[in-house]
This record gives C-alpha cells, sequence and structure tokens, in this order.
C-alpha cells in the first residue's frame, strides 16, 4: 500500500484498504486555532460534556495575536475558559507562533499518525509522514467528541524529483512551479508523496514547504517518506516515543508518477489572482512593490530567515517599501536573535514582528490599501486575500522578497 492507504489501514483496525474507500479511522492529534470557538460551538451542541481525550487536542493562538480587537479578544477569553474547563494539557497562548510550526517543535507530529486539523494547510505535517489534512469546524467537533472521522481513502500521486538546485533557488521555487504545472486542481482529493534525490538532500524546513502548498493544488495530504532526518528531528522533539514512531515505507501503486529535474530551474513567482498563476520571476521583473513580506507557515523558519539576511547585510530597503519579518515561531525568532538576523532585518530598514498569521490572512500587522502591491512568501494570493480587493499579491521564495525589497520592485535574486 502507499503511505495514506498504510497510515488509514492501521488508524481503521484494517489489514488493508484500496482508494476510494470509505474507513472510520482514529485520531491522534486533533489541533485548533483561534477558531476552536466555532468548534466548541458545535460540540456544546452534541451535548456530551467532555472531549474524548484532552491529552491529544492541541489548542493555540496564531492568526490574531496578540488580539486586534474586541471580538478576537473575547474569542480568545472563551477558548481559555473551555481549556480550563476540559482539562487540556496542550495550548499554546500567545507566546508560541504559526500552528503548523509549533506542534513539529513540540512533539506533536509524529510519523505514522493520523493528525487532522481546523486550518487547511495541516498538509504542512505529511513532511514528517504524518497523514495530515485540514477539516470542518463541524467534523473537529465530532472528533472532540469521539476521537474518530471519516476519510475516503485518497489515491496516490508520486513527484520525483532529480537535481540539484541553482544558487538562490529553492523549495519555494519548485513547489510554486509544480502548482503552476498541475494546477489549481491538479491532485484534488490525492495523496502526494515526494521522492528523489532532491527531495532527500533538503532539509526538513525545505520539505515542509513543499507540504503546506500542496494544498493549493487540491491535496488531501502530502507525504515525504520517512528517512534519518526525519527521525532525527521528530526524536529530539518528543520524550518517550516508545512505538509511536512508525518507519513506514510506500510500496503500492500509485495513480501515477511525476517526474521533476531542478537543475535548470529558476527563480518561480504566483501571480495575482491565483497560486497557479506561475511565471519565471524575470517574466514579471519591474514591476513596483509596496510591501515585503517575510514569514508564515509556509516560509518563516530559520533557513528562510538565513537566506533573507543573508541578502539584506549591509544594505536598506528602500523607502517605498515597508519590509515585514514575521518567523514562524518564538523558538526560531530567539534563535535568529542569537545568530543576529533580526539585528540585520532591523538595521536594513524592516519592521520585525511577533510570530504569527498576521497579514497573512488580512488579519492584520500590515494588511493592503487599494492598489498596493506586495511581494510574500504566504500561501495564498486569492483577491482580497490581504487587504483590499483591489490590491495584488505576488508569492515568491525569501530570496525574491528580500532582494526585491532592496530594489523597490520584483526582481530575481
Amino acid at each position: 500500500m502507499t503511505l495514506a492507504e498504510k497510515i488509514l489501514a492501521r488508524a481503521s483496525g484494517k489489514q488493508e484498504v484500496k482508494p476510494g474507500e470509505i474507513v472510520m479511522a482514529r485520531v491522534d492529534v486533533a489541533m485548533s486555532h483561534e477558531n476552536a470557538d466555532v468548534v466548541l460551538r458545535a460540540f456544546k451542541e452534541i451535548g456530551i460534556p467532555k472531549v474524548w481525550n484532552p491529552d491529544k487536542i492541541v489548542l493555540l493562538f496564531d492568526h490574531r495575536i496578540p488580539a486586534e480587537c474586541e471580538k478576537t479578544a473575547e474569542t480568545h477569553k472563551r477558548i481559555r475558559k473551555f481549556v480550563k474547563e476540559q482539562g487540556i494539557k496542550h495550548f499554546y497562548d500567545m507566546y508560541a507562533g504559526i500552528c503548523h510550526q509549533v506542534l513539529p517543535e513540540k512533539g506533536h507530529t509524529i510519523p505514522g499518525e493520523i493528525l487532522v486539523g481546523t486550518d487547511s494547510h495541516t498538509t504542512t505535517h505529511g513532511a514528517f509522514g504524518t497523514f495530515a489534512t485540514g477539516i470542518g469546524a463541524t467534523e473537529m467537533a465530532g472528533v472532540w467528541a469521539t476521537g474518530e472521522t471519516w476519510f475516503k481513502v485518497p489515491s496516490t500521486i508520486k513527484i520525483e524529483v532529480q537535481g540539484k538546485f541553482k544558487p538562490w533557488v529553492s523549495a519555494k521555487d519548485l513547489i510554486l512551479y509544480i502548482i503552476g504545472k498541475l494546477g489549481a486542481d491538479g491532485a484534488d482529493y490525492k495523496a502526494v508523496e515526494f521522492s528523489g534525490p532532491a527531495i532527500k538532500d533538503m532539509s526538513i524546513a525545505s520539505r515542509m514547504v513543499l507540504s503546506n502548498l500542496s494544498m493549493e493544488m487540491g491535496a488531501k495530504v502530502a507525504f515525504v517518506e520517512v528517512d534519518d532526518k526525519t527521525l532525527e528531528y521528530v526524536k529530539s522533539r518528543i520524550q518517550n516515543t516508545g512505538d509511536r514512531i512508525q518507519e513506514i515505507v510506500s510500496d503500492g501503486k500509485y495513480e501515477k508518477v511525476i517526474e521533476f529535474d531542478v537543475s535548470s530551474l529558476v527563480s518561480q513567482i504566483a501571480c495575482p489572482h491565483s497560486v497557479d498563476n506561475v511565471k519565471p520571476v524575470y517574466e514579471v521583473k519591474g514591476i513596483k512593490i509596496d510591501q515585503a513580506l517575510l514569514g508564515s507557515c509556509t516560509n518563516g523558519r530559520l533557513e528562510d530567515l538565513e537566506v533573507a539576511a543573508k541578502i539584506l547585510d549591509g544594505k536598506r530597503v528602500v523607502k517605498s517599501v515597508r519590509m515585514l519579518v514575521i518567523p514562524a515561531s518564538w523558538e526560531i525568532y530567539l534563535e535568529a536573535m542569537h545568530r543576529g538576523y533580526l539585528e540585520i532585518f532591523v538595521r536594513a530598514g524592516a519592521l520585525v514582528l511577533n510570530p504569527g498569521c498576521g497579514p497573512c490572512l488580512g488579519a492584520h500587522q500590515g494588511i493592503l490599501a487599494e492598489g498596493e502591491v506586495c511581494v510574500s512568501t504566504t500561501n495564498r494570493n486569492f483577491q482580497g486575500r490581504m487587504g483590499s480587493s483591489e490590491s495584488f499579491v505576488y508569492l515568491a521564495s525569501p530570496a525574491t522578497i528580500a532582494i526585491s525589497a532592496v530594489k523597490g520592485e520584483i526582481i530575481e535574486p
């Protein structure tokens, strides 16, 4: 079986499952952020006084921290109260970061397990060999009540990647290129498995970029096969792992196998207003920008900050551009501070903000006005996503964002 099939078979108590089959599967981790407020309302309607297992629910605040309005403050208050009432052990308040970075850091993302989250980019955790997918608030209420949910077993697309990246070209460029080729529905309700020498060479952080953005081509789950890098990371983050870590290997039948070679890949950019509207950066060079955003659950990790710091060191962001830097977690923030990256950003004229989602979803901390253009490392550029419906968001790599901030226009690194 493929990775998706093996994990769903284990979780549903079956010897074997096949694509298209409906299974009821046991959930290992159930994650929600501020939208836990919607989940808890649905949960209360079910009429069960206690969640099925308070140790398997992970809640945190990341989309609107600190609270940007009274409504959000009230939401936070209700969730804090629920956490206390239910005895939920794993609650990360303001001092944590973005859910898809925090859960692996805190040891909640385990190979072979099922992780569901009320966030569409929960696919990120597939970089660790976890069956990780986004579900709705009502579905999550059912999980809180029973510890189970249903899945249709997805068929699997294997993406084999060969070659070595050129300087300044990264995982973000690769996944944008793949989405551009396959389209926004190219992997609809499919499992995706990334493999090949180029993937094996990638850091854990880079693999997370691939799984994160796979959702933007419709993937239900997106895996990187478990290897020594995965095991080393996971074991360093969790105590007394015992038999929780399962070194599963895919040996099933794929719907199709697609091959890519990164040797000739150049920097890519997703143009407004669709993630699959992808072009080489050089084709849109010279477009003036108002804002440059480095961060998010896609590219707010240490290696992303390092690349940008190398480009910005000793340079200045042009006065016409607002550059925002948002590390994905406080752990990353502190390490970036220790390494001097944050000082480089500040001296270059960038604004370093607290970890969180902020402007990515158009909540606060840097939304756009009518006619403004942002080049961003985030994962969506839908119309009105980051503020005004008359603004424009381009998605690119940390290197592209950093050099564009210095030049005041989109340019290839």
